[in-house]
C-alpha cells in the first residue's frame, strides 16, 4: 500500500501535465480551427461579412483582454479553482456555440469562449511550474509549449475536415469531451496553489481600467483595417 501511494504521488505531476495540456491544447485550437469553416458557418446561418469577422475576432479580444486577470485571480483565489472555472465557461460555451440558430448566437458564444480561455490559459503554465521540481520543470514547460504550437498548426486541417465531411457545429463540440477529460484529471491529479506573496485583495478597479484599456488597444489592433486607419 505504501509503494502505491508512493508511485501515485510521483506520477501526480505527470497527471497533472496531461490535464494542463489537453485544456492547452483546446485553447489554441481554437485560435484557428474556425477560419476555414466560416464560408461553412455563412452558409448554415447566413452571416453576414462582419458578423464572420466578429466570430474569429470575439474569441480574440476577450481572450487578449482578460488573460492578465485570469493570472491575477488564479494567483490570490487559486489557480486549480479559476483554472477549472475557466473550463467549465469554455465547455459551455462550445455547446451553446453547436446550437447557434444565429449569428448573433455565435459571436456571443465567441466572445464567452475567449473568457473561459482566459481564465484557463495562465494557469496551465502556472500549475506545471507548480507542480515540477526544478530539474523536470524545462522538459514539462517544453511539452507544454509543443502542445501549442502543434495545436495551432492542426487547427485549419481540423477544421477543415470536420466542417467538409460532418458540420462546422463539430469544430466546437470536439470541444467538449476534451474539457471533461481536464476537468476530471485536474480533480483527481492538480493539487491547489496560489502565490502566497500577493495581496489578497482584489483591485476591480484597476482590473476594470487595465480591461477597458486593452479592450481599446485590440479593438483597434483588429478592426483598425476595416475602419480605414
Amino acid at each position: 500500500m505504501t509503494q502505491r501511494i508512493r508511485l501515485n504521488e510521483e506520477n501526480r505531476r505527470w497527471w497533472t501535465l496531461g490535464a494542463m495540456c489537453f485544456a492547452l491544447f483546446m485553447i489554441m485550437l481554437d485560435n484557428t480551427v474556425v477560419n476555414v469553416a466560416l464560408p461553412s458557418i455563412q452558409e448554415d446561418l447566413g452571416a453576414s461579412l462582419s458578423g464572420l469577422e466578429w466570430t474569429v475576432n470575439a474569441y480574440t479580444l476577450t481572450f487578449a483582454v482578460l488573460l492578465v486577470t485570469g493570472g491575477r485571480l488564479g494567483d490570490i483565489f487559486g489557480r486549480r479553482m479559476v483554472f477549472l472555472g475557466g473550463v467549465v465557461v469554455f465547455a459551455a460555451s462550445s455547446a451553446a456555440i453547436g446550437f447557434a440558430p444565429t449569428q448573433g448566437w455565435l459571436v456571443a458564444g465567441r466572445a464567452l469562449q475567449g473568457i473561459g480561455a482566459a481564465f484557463m490559459m495562465p494557469g496551465t503554465l502556472s500549475i506545471i511550474s507548480n507542480a515540477f521540481p526544478p530539474e523536470e520543470r524545462g522538459k514539462a514547460i517544453g511539452t507544454w509549449a509543443g502542445v501549442s504550437a502543434l495545436a495551432l498548426a492542426i487547427g485549419p486541417v481540423v477544421g477543415g475536415a470536420l466542417a467538409e465531411y460532418v458540420s462546422w457545429r463539430a469544430i466546437f463540440f470536439l470541444n467538449l469531451p476534451v474539457a471533461a477529460g481536464a476537468v476530471a484529471v485536474t480533480l483527481f491529479a492538480t493539487l491547489e496553489s496560489r502565490d502566497e506573496t500577493v495581496d489578497r485583495t482584489v483591485d476591480w478597479a484597476g482590473i476594470a481600467s487595465l480591461s477597458i484599456g486593452l479592450t481599446a488597444l485590440v479593438l483597434a489592433l483588429v478592426e483598425g483595417n476595416a475602419w480605414g486607419w
